[in-house]
């Protein structure tokens, strides 16, 4: 039995790095799985798949968590960023044991999480050797950086707000505020009131 031994990067931040083992005969569902575990603020609620690419990245065939069904392939579309070649179909995870995809030293695949707020990493395979009889598989071997976690505010006006924005909207909205009621101006205002309802 060998274990492949894979890198995975997230462009979005430079020192972001994990490094994974995996036995040859696990699946891509027990990758995705590790995946998760690693990487602070990703959950198994969101959909997620993978991509075999070639060198250049090019996408050549889709591994999805959930099995895909369609109703007619000639209603089949792609967007233009993900054009697969037509004569690999869609595989689920848990069918798609990672022997039967790995054919290149140097594997690449891409990994997309949370399709509405999507996230893509790049994973290579390093190397592969013998498995070790006392270890348990697939695990994060190294981890480096985590990914941005920030919390949306939605207004009134559909903005969308960065949580490192939020406060200082709290701010200005206090200033603002100090500025319209300036106390001094206050003085005397409940005597006057009172004066004319004498």
């Amino acid at each position: 039995m060998y274990v492949y031994k894979f890198r995975l990067l997230f462009d979005d931040v430079e020192d972001f790095v994990r490094d994974y083992e995996i036995l040859s005969k696990q699946n891509f569902k027990d990758f995705h799985h590790c995946i998760i575990e690693s990487i602070k603020g990703l959950n198994t609620k969101e959909l997620a798949s993978f991509f075999i690419c070639d060198r250049k990245w090019t996408k050549k065939q889709e591994i999805t968590l959930v099995e895909m069904i369609e109703d007619d392939e000639n209603d089949k579309a792609c967007d233009e960023n993900e054009q697969l070649e037509a004569n690999n179909p869609i595989v689920s995870m848990e069918n798609a044991i990672l022997s039967d995809f790995i054919d290149d030293p140097h594997q690449r695949i891409i990994y997309e999480y949370d399709f509405l707020h999507l996230k893509t990493f790049y994973i290579e395979l390093l190397k592969s050797y013998e498995a070790s009889p006392n270890k348990k598989y697939p695990i994060c071997t190294y981890s480096s950086g985590e990914i941005p976690q920030k919390e949306t505010l939605i207004t009134h006006e559909n903005e969308i707000f960065e949580e490192d924005s939020i406060q200082s909207i709290l701010d200005d909205m206090e200033n603002d505020n100090e500025a319209y009621y300036d106390e001094s101006e206050l003085d005397g205002f409940n005597a006057d009131f009172e004066d004319n309802n004498l």
